[in-house]
C-alpha cells in the first residue's frame, strides 16, 4: 500500500460507497422521490469546472498559478482541480443535511444520527474552514500552512474568508463517529479519482494565491451549480466515466455562457500605422505619443506600467488600444479592462472600444461586456446555490451584467467595480481573478480624492502581483499621485528619469525608461472672468451664441445645470439654437441617447460642414462632459472648478481641425467665479461641497491675474503649482490669504489625513499574511447588507428604476408586472436601463429601510436596485418629493436637501 492509499482505495463507483457516504447530499431537488445530488458528484462536478476554465486560460496564467501555488507545472491544473473541489467538504454535517428533508431522511435511512442541537452549527462553508484541514493534511503530506491556506481560500467561496477565532464554531456539536467517517470516506474516494500527482513545493502561500484559488474556487462552483448546465444525480456508476463525462457538461456549459478560449488579437506582425489605421478604423498617421509608446512598448518584458500623461487630443486612448496589443501580444495577457471615472461617460468608450476589438478578431469570437447595459443575450439563472435562493440570485448577478465586465475577457465599466476587489466586500477575491493576467486601463486617474487614489494604488500593486499589466492615462497629474502610483507598482520615484510634459513612463521587469513626445500645437485660448451667479452665466452665453458656433457650459452641479437650462431656454427655443442639457441625473438609457446626441453634434465625427453639428448649438453640463469623451466646442463658459478639472475642460476647445466662426477663431474660456479681488461664495454654490475649497483657492489665484493659457504647454506647470500649495502672492487681500493659505490648509490637512488613513485601514494589502490579512476589515458592500465597505468618500446613494403607476398597477411600456412577482427577462432588463442614482440623504434612508419588492429581490438583474413609482411622473420618498422631467432629468423639489 503505497503512502496516499487508505481503506477505500478500491472504491471507483458510486454504488460502491458505503450508505452513509453515499446519502449525503449537496443539491436538493424540487422533486421529493429524487435523491438530490450527492456531496461526491457536486464536489467531482467543481473540478471538472475548473480544469476546464484553466484549460481556456493562457500558458501564461498556469505558468503564474504553478508559481504561485508551488505545485508542479505538469500537473499544476489537476491539483488546483482537486482542492478547489473539495469546497463543500463541509456538507458532510448533521447541521446541513438535515435543511432538506428528503436529504435528511434518506442520511438517517442510512445510519448517521442527527443530534438535537444539529441545527445551530449548519454554515456548510464554516466547516470545511474548521474540519478539512487535517485530514487533508494527512491525505497530501503537504506542508502543514500550505495545507490551511488553501482550505482558507476555497472555505471562502460563499463570499467571504473565516478569521481564525470563528472556524472553531464551525465544527458540529455531539455528532457520531460514523459522521467523521463517511467524511473521510468521501474526501479518500474522491481524492483517489483524481489522483493528481506530486506534490506542493511551497510551505505556505501568500495572500494573492490564496484570494486567486478563493476566486476561481467560487466561480466554479457557480458554474456547477447550475442544474440547468450540469444535471442532477450519479450520471455514471464508474467514477472515472462520471469525471470524464463532468469535464464534457464544463465544455458545454462555458460554451453556453459565452467563455471564449484564449486567443491572441494581433496574429500577425504589424507596423504601428497599420496597427493605428485599424484601431481608428481610417488610414491614420502615428501622432508623437503614439510613436514613442510604440518605441517603449517593443522593449517591454513581463508585466509592465505604462503610465501616459498627455494632454486632451493627443491619442491617449488609442494608444491604451495599443498598449493592449502588444504587451497581449508579449505576455499572452488573457484580455482587457477598461476602468472609467464614472459610467455617466461609459457608453462612447464602450463603442470605440467595441470597434477596436472588432477591428482584430473577424472571427467574431470576441464578446466586449458592458457594466452600464443591460445584456442583450439570455441571462444566467444560476440554481442550487448553497440551497440558498438568497446565495442563487447573488451568484446569478455575475453571470448576468453589473460585474460580467470583470469576469469576461473584454469589459468596460466603472474604476469602482475594479477597486471592491480590494476590500473587504462579499465575494472580492473573484473580482481579484477575473482581473488577473489582462491588461488594465485606468482613465483620468488625477480625477480622484484622496481615499479613492489610495485604493487605486492598492489595486495598482494587486494587478502587479497577479500579472497584470497596467496602463494609467492621465492629462493632468499631479506629482505627488504620480509618485504613489510609480510606489505602488514597486518602483522609486527617485529613479525615474527626468521627463517634461508631455511624457511616457513604462516600468517593467527589467528597467524603468521615460521620455519626453512632441505635441500637436495649439492655439491660446483668453482666459476671462466671469460672475458666478446664473444670470450672468446666461447672459454671456447668449451673447456668444449671437456670434454664432457651437459652445459649452459646464457647471459643477446638477442643480445648477437645470437651473441654466430653464434660464436659456425662453431664448433658446425662439432662436432655434440647438441645446442639450446633460447630466448623471438622468435615467440610464435616456442618459445614453443624451450622450449620443452630444456626440454627434459636438464630437470629431461632426467635422467642419457636417449635418450633425449646426450653425448654433450650446451644450449645459456637468463633469461628465470633462471627460472621456471626445467633443469640440468654438468657446466654453465654466464654473470654478480644480485646476486639472479646469483644463481638461478647456481641453475640449478647438480640439479638431475644422472652419470656425469668425469671432470664434480664437479659442475663448469665461471663468464663473474668477474675480481679481475676491473669491466666488463657495457655500452659496455648493461648491465647498463639490470640491477643495484649498484647491478651489489655490486655483483661483494662479488664474485670476492670467489672460492667456497656451495649452498643453502650460498644463503641467499650473497642475504643480497649485497642488504644490505654495506661498500666496502679496497682491492678494490679506483676508483672502488666511482663508486660503490658514483656515482651508487646516481644513485640508485633518481632512486629507484622515481619508488617507481610512483608505489604508479599510484596503488589504497583498503583502499581508492570509490568516491576519482579515482582522479588522470590516465585511460587507456591494449592495450586500451589513458593513459598508466604499470605494468613494461621499453621501451614501442607490439606485432607482422610475416605474409609471396607472390606474394603480405598475406599467412598463403598456406592460402591466406585478411587484411580488419575478419579471421576465426582457421586463427585467427594460428596468434595468432605467436607472438612475440618487445621492439625496431622505431617499437613500427611504430605500434602505423600506422592504425591496420580490420583483427587485429575486430577479439578479434588478436586485441591486429600488423601484420609483411615478404617479403622473411624480414621487414621494422618505418625505422628498421628486419628479421625472423629459427635458431637465430627475428634479428635487423644494424641501430636504
Amino acid at each position: 500500500m503505497s503512502e496516499r492509499e487508505g481503506p477505500h482505495q478500491s472504491i471507483a463507483t458510486f454504488s460502491a460507497l458505503s450508505p452513509q457516504a453515499r446519502s449525503i447530499w449537496s443539491k436538493s431537488a424540487a422533486d421529493e422521490e429524487s435523491a438530490g445530488h450527492n456531496l461526491l458528484a457536486h464536489m467531482l462536478d467543481v473540478s471538472a469546472v475548473v480544469e476546464t476554465l484553466l484549460q481556456h486560460e493562457p500558458r501564461t496564467s498556469l505558468d503564474w498559478a504553478s508559481r504561485a501555488l508551488g505545485l508542479p507545472g505538469e500537473s499544476c491544473t489537476r491539483w488546483i482541480a482537486a482542492i478547489a473541489g473539495l469546497h463543500d467538504f463541509g456538507k458532510a454535517i448533521p447541521g446541513f443535511v438535515i435543511k432538506w428533508p428528503t436529504g435528511h431522511a434518506r442520511a438517517e435511512a442510512a445510519g448517521l444520527d442527527f443530534p438535537d442541537q444539529a441545527e445551530e452549527r449548519g454554515n456548510h462553508s464554516l466547516a470545511t474552514a474548521a474540519l478539512l484541514a487535517e485530514p487533508l493534511g494527512e491525505l497530501t503530506r503537504a506542508p502543514w500552512s500550505w495545507v490551511l491556506a488553501v482550505v482558507q481560500a476555497i472555505a471562502a467561496h460563499h463570499g467571504r474568508h473565516f478569521r481564525a477565532d470563528e472556524t472553531r464554531h464551525g465544527r458540529p456539536i455531539g455528532e457520531s463517529a460514523e459522521w467523521a467517517r463517511a467524511r473521510r470516506e468521501i474526501l479518500d474516494v474522491y481524492w483517489r479519482t483524481l489522483d493528481p500527482q506530486g506534490g506542493p513545493s511551497h510551505e505556505d502561500l501568500d495572500l494573492v494565491a490564496v484570494n486567486w484559488l478563493a476566486g476561481l474556487t467560487s466561480t466554479a462552483d457557480w458554474i456547477a451549480s447550475n442544474v440547468a448546465w450540469f444535471a442532477l444525480g450519479e450520471r455514471h456508476d464508474d467514477l472515472q466515466a462520471y469525471y470524464q463525462s463532468a469535464r464534457e457538461l464544463a465544455s458545454a456549459a462555458l460554451s453556453d455562457a459565452g467563455w471564449p478560449r484564449f486567443r491572441r488579437l494581433l496574429s500577425e506582425p504589424l507596423q504601428v500605422d497599420a496597427l493605428l489605421g485599424r484601431i481608428r478604423g481610417k488610414p491614420t498617421t502615428p501622432r508623437p505619443l503614439q510613436q514613442a509608446g510604440e518605441a517603449l512598448l517593443q522593449d517591454a518584458q513581463g508585466p509592465t506600467l505604462l503610465l501616459v500623461e498627455a494632454p486632451m487630443g493627443e491619442g491617449k486612448t488609442e494608444l491604451a488600444y495599443l498598449a493592449y496589443l502588444r504587451l497581449q501580444a508579449m505576455n499572452a495577457h488573457r484580455g482587457l479592462y477598461v476602468a472609467l471615472p464614472t459610467q455617466a461617460t461609459g457608453n462612447a468608450l464602450f463603442d470605440r472600444t467595441r470597434a477596436f476589438l472588432r477591428a482584430f478578431d473577424e472571427t467574431t469570437t470576441v464578446k466586449l461586456v458592458h457594466g452600464g447595459a443591460a445584456m442583450a443575450d439570455q441571462l444566467r439563472h444560476l440554481r442550487g446555490i448553497a440551497h440558498d435562493k438568497e446565495e442563487s440570485v447573488s451568484a446569478s448577478v455575475w453571470f448576468s451584467q453589473r460585474r460580467r465586465p470583470l469576469l469576461s475577457p473584454y469589459g468596460v465599466g466603472t474604476v469602482d467595480q475594479a477597486l471592491l476587489g480590494v476590500l473587504n466586500a462579499k465575494h472580492h477575491f473573484v473580482r481579484l481573478w477575473g482581473l488577473a493576467n489582462r491588461v488594465v486601463v485606468l482613465d483620468e486617474v488625477h480625477a480622484y480624492d484622496t481615499y479613492t487614489s489610495v485604493l487605486i494604488e492598492a489595486l495598482v500593486r494587486w494587478l502587479k502581483a497577479m500579472g497584470s499589466s497596467v496602463v494609467l492615462m492621465s492629462a493632468t497629474l499631479p506629482q505627488a499621485k504620480r509618485d504613489r502610483l510609480v510606489r505602488a507598482w514597486g518602483a522609486d520615484p527617485q529613479e525615474l528619469p527626468q521627463s517634461d510634459y508631455p511624457r511616457l513612463t513604462q516600468i517593467d521587469a527589467r528597467s524603468v525608461r521615460g521620455m519626453t513626445v512632441g505635441y500637436r500645437p495649439q492655439a491660446p485660448i483668453t482666459v476671462h472672468g466671469l460672475d458666478e451667479s446664473l444670470e450672468a452665466i446666461k447672459e454671456q452665453a447668449i451673447a456668444l451664441l449671437e456670434e454664432g458656433g457651437c459652445g459649452a457650459v459646464i457647471v459643477n452641479t446638477v442643480d445648477r445645470a437645470q437651473q441654466l437650462f430653464r434660464l436659456l431656454e425662453p431664448h433658446t427655443q425662439a432662436n432655434g439654437i440647438e441645446t442639450v442639457l446633460f447630466h448623471a441625473r438622468f435615467p440610464a438609457d435616456q442618459r445614453a441617447d443624451i450622450e449620443k446626441r452630444v456626440l454627434a453634434i459636438f464630437g470629431e465625427s461632426s467635422g467642419a460642414n457636417a449635418e450633425g453639428r449646426p450653425a448654433k448649438g450650446l451644450l449645459i453640463a456637468t463633469q461628465v462632459a470633462e471627460q472621456s469623451l471626445d467633443l469640440d466646442f468654438d468657446f466654453m463658459l465654466s464654473d470654478l472648478a480644480p485646476i486639472d478639472l479646469l483644463l481638461q475642460r478647456a481641453g475640449r476647445m478647438h480640439r479638431h481641425d475644422r472652419q470656425r466662426p469668425a469671432s470664434h477663431e480664437q479659442a475663448r474660456l469665461w471663468v464663473a467665479g474668477l474675480h481679481h479681488d475676491r473669491l466666488p461664495s463657495l457655500k452659496e454654490t455648493a461648491w465647498e461641497y463639490v470640491y477643495d475649497p484649498l484647491v478651489l483657492g489655490h486655483t483661483w489665484a494662479c488664474l485670476r491675474e492670467r489672460e492667456l493659457l497656451n495649452l498643453p504647454g502650460d498644463i503641467d506647470a499650473l497642475v504643480q503649482h497649485v497642488y504644490s500649495f505654495s506661498e500666496l502672492s502679496a497682491s492678494i487681500d490679506a483676508k483672502i490669504r488666511d482663508f486660503i493659505e490658514i483656515e482651508s490648509y487646516g481644513a485640508h490637512l485633518g481632512t486629507e489625513k484622515g481619508k488617507h488613513q481610512q483608505a489604508i485601514d479599510i484596503s488589504l494589502d497583498p503583502e499581508d499574511e492570509p490568516a491576519r490579512a482579515y482582522q479588522n476589515k470590516p465585511f460587507g458592500g456591494d449592495d450586500e447588507q451589513g458593513m459598508r465597505n466604499v470605494t468613494r468618500l461621499g453621501p451614501d446613494s442607490v439606485n432607482l428604476v422610475p416605474i409609471d403607476v396607472i390606474d394603480g398597477a405598475w406599467t412598463v411600456d403598456g406592460t402591466v408586472i406585478d411587484p411580488q412577482k419575478v419579471p421576465s427577462d426582457d421586463i427585467a432588463r427594460q428596468l434595468y436601463a432605467r436607472q438612475l442614482r440618487v445621492s439625496r440623504k431622505a431617499v437613500v434612508l427611504h430605500c434602505q429601510q423600506a422592504e425591496r419588492p420580490l420583483a427587485f429581490d429575486e430577479h439578479p438583474l434588478l436586485r441591486h436596485l429600488y423601484p420609483m413609482p411615478l404617479v403622473a411622473g411624480r414621487c414621494e420618498l422618505g418625505g422628498q418629493s421628486l419628479y421625472l422631467d423629459p427635458a431637465l432629468g430627475l428634479v428635487y423639489e423644494a424641501g430636504e436637501k
